[in-house]
């Protein structure tokens, strides 16, 4: 018979599910949130910096991002949905959020090689700061989406109170998906370009583009299974229809997530000593 006693002394330390419930993991990381905050200030002003128009690129890269999806879409492929260009907008939106931080927390540990060969900082601290970075960004184009919504004819509602609680649930899904990520490339650096083509393939199964209402019946479970679908769903129920979210749905995400992040900041905490010598 196993000793649970003897078990939980002896291997507490290096068995734990929720690593960021690890007090003195957390001790060490509380020491570098000045470090973070002043990283994601200056990375976001050396973006603004490399291009004449400065922070008014946030806007307009996604302007025209968003501008081909509805020339295609919308007048060439006549999509026919009511309120289509905001039914877009709060999908792409939303939609775009997601995939920078992915996209470039796939390669947040890789990249940041030279420093770690350098000087020791915990590796969680990379992704972090990808995640402030492109969600400071993300909040300028959400305020201007909000603010075209007004214009375009929906008004502010009482489930507007709901959006705090649906942010937060996609940065919780957004953190866990991105440590996943930074964690396992700097080991098969290849990978990011299958993220890439996921991203790509994800797009399109997502609710972005379509109502759910288009996918055959049959494969409706399969599709609710995808959070992003519920949560672009979720969106649209607070911005476009004046109507609550589903909380179940956003808790079961939520719950998944914190699972997600607890296990992926584990698995880059493991590794911590590892990635500076891989990556030589």
């Amino acid at each position: 018979m196993i000793n649970l006693k003897h078990l939980s002394q002896k291997t507490w330390k290096n068995i734990q599910l929720f690593p960021m419930l690890n007090l003195n993991y957390l001790n060490i990381l509380s020491r570098y949130w000045e470090l973070i905050l002043y990283k994601t200030y200056a990375d976001l002003r050396a973006e603004t910096e490399r291009t004449y128009l400065g922070f008014l690129w946030w806007i307009f890269e996604p302007i025209l991002y968003m501008s081909v999806f509805y020339l295609f879409f919308a007048i060439l492929l006549n999509h026919q949905t009511d309120n289509f260009v905001p039914f877009l907008l709060i999908g792409l939106t939303a939609w775009q959020w997601l995939k920078s931080c992915l996209s470039h927390g796939a390669e947040t540990i890789l990249g940041n090689q030279p420093l770690m060969q350098q000087v020791y900082l915990p590796k969680i601290i990379f992704p972090i700061i990808l995640i402030l970075t492109d969600s400071v960004k993300f909040l300028f184009i959400f305020a201007l989406l909000l603010v075209f919504l007004w214009l375009y004819g929906f008004p502010i509602g009482l489930p507007y109170l709901a959006l705090p609680v649906l942010l937060f649930t996609q940065l919780l899904l957004t953190i866990a998906l991105t440590f996943w990520l930074a964690a396992i490339i700097p080991f098969i650096p290849d990978l990011r370009f299958v993220v890439e083509n996921l991203l790509l393939a994800l797009f399109f199964i997502s609710g972005i583009v379509i109502k759910a209402e288009v996918v055959p019946e049959i494969y409706q479970p399969y599709y609710y299974l995808n959070p992003i679908v519920n949560l672009i769903e979720a969106y649209r129920h607070i911005l476009m229809y004046n109507t609550w979210p589903n909380w179940s749905t956003l808790l079961l995400i939520s719950l998944f997530s914190l699972i997600g992040i607890g296990l992926g900041s584990r698995l880059i905490q493991r590794f911590e000593h590892i990635y500076p010598k891989i990556m030589r």
